[in-house]
């Protein structure tokens, strides 16, 4: 995980009183995946956020944004939380997911 966000703008007109950037992950956690299952600890709303781009480059895939990436083996991703997004890098391995 590399970035939580707050967009204080949505979250005043839409969220609850005391709405906080998420706070379900930690900046800077890491999980490996085996390509099919969500790692142990990760959000579920961050993983069908991700599992497809999870499943690609754990398959071979690359390049997913036509080259505006510095590296086409990696995804930036974000869940879908409009109000406080969290921002995952996602990268294949040779890491053992067990």
């Amino acid at each position: 995980m590399i970035a939580t966000t707050f967009n204080e703008e949505i979250a005043k007109k839409y969220a609850a009183e005391g709405l906080t950037a998420c706070t379900y992950n930690t900046v800077g956690q890491i999980f490996y995946s085996d390509g099919w299952q969500k790692p142990a600890g990760l959000c579920d709303n961050a993983w069908l956020c991700m599992r497809e781009y999870v499943f690609a480059l754990s398959h071979g895939g690359k390049n997913f944004f036509d080259g505006w990436l510095k590296d086409e083996n990696v995804a930036i991703i974000s869940c879908n939380d409009g109000t406080r997004p969290v921002v995952f890098k996602i990268e294949a391995t040779d890491e053992d997911a067990n």
